[in-house]
């Protein structure tokens, strides 16, 4: 018993750790938020409007969420079984991401220009926009690689429960990242009347934390692994298909807080006549 308890012991010491070695992404995480602290400040002494097309609201957001984003990738990241180079290459692409991100949003909101579709901006302002919308494209395709490798890992798995929560995460980040386009080609983040791609875009990406912290906490809870694994999968196939009915709502231009059953109802329509 005492030796099963210590080579227990001693494979948990050796298991891979969150965050671990993550010292810039980690960083790079907390400038989101010191930048999202102090807009709040500027937002409450000057308002949030600044002409022409600033709104110091979307930096606040903007930086927030990037922040959780990245603090986020800096916890599952050493769990991706990269070699030392491709973490180094794949950590690096988005902090400089982050970063341009960043400044971007936060100074041409300022500025009192939208960062990514102004209409009233330089030759210089435009060329910005476009490649904001390149880095955008950038972080899609660093989380669908991430996604595809997470996938592609095969067992032994060090940390199975922390897996599925990730592999979940990162289909819910897809959708996310569909949203994201959709909003570039329309350039605008509203459809029709009442939709709003932002929300399915935002929610898609927190999964990140909603999906794996849960697997995290059960990690040690004294619960039989069989209810484990089916809570961490119940509760990834609950949350893609809140996605998959967010989207559809949004699609037909209704607002996703409209309390009706329209998604399933239209689906049913188109499907059955």
């Amino acid at each position: 018993m005492l030796k099963f308890m210590k080579s227990n012991r001693i494979g948990k010491e050796q298991s891979v750790k969150l965050f671990e070695g993550e010292r810039w992404l980690i960083i790079t995480g907390l400038v989101g938020f010191i930048l999202s602290l102090g807009i709040a400040f500027l937002i409450l002494f000057q308002g949030h409007i600044r002409l022409p097309e600033g709104n110091m609201r979307d930096a606040f957001s903007f930086n927030a969420a990037i922040g959780i984003f990245i603090l986020s990738i800096a916890a599952i990241l050493p769990l991706a079984r990269f070699s030392d180079r491709k973490k180094k290459v794949v950590r690096w692409f988005f902090i400089v991401a982050s970063i341009y991100g960043y400044v971007i949003e936060t100074v041409q909101n300022f500025r009192g220009l939208n960062p990514r579709f102004s209409r009233i901006g330089t030759e210089i302002d435009m060329v910005a926009g476009i490649l904001f919308g390149i880095i955008s494209l950038v972080l899609v395709v660093l989380a669908i690689i991430l996604m595809i490798h997470f996938f592609r890992i095969k067992p032994p798995y060090e940390r199975p429960l922390l897996l599925v929560g990730i592999r979940y995460a990162f289909l819910s980040v897809f959708a996310a990242n569909v949203a994201g386009i959709w909003m570039i080609l329309l350039q605008d983040r509203l459809t029709g009347d009442a939709g709003n791609l932002i929300v399915l875009h935002g929610l898609g990406f927190h999964a990140l934390q909603t999906l794996i912290l849960p697997a995290w906490f059960l990690e040690n809870t004294q619960v039989k692994d069989q209810i484990k694994n089916r809570l961490i999968h119940s509760g990834g196939i609950a949350w893609l298909l809140m996605l998959l009915l967010i989207g559809i709502q949004t699609g037909l231009d209704r607002s996703v807080f409209e309390l009706t059953i329209l998604p399933i109802r239209q689906v049913l329509h188109y499907s059955f006549g």
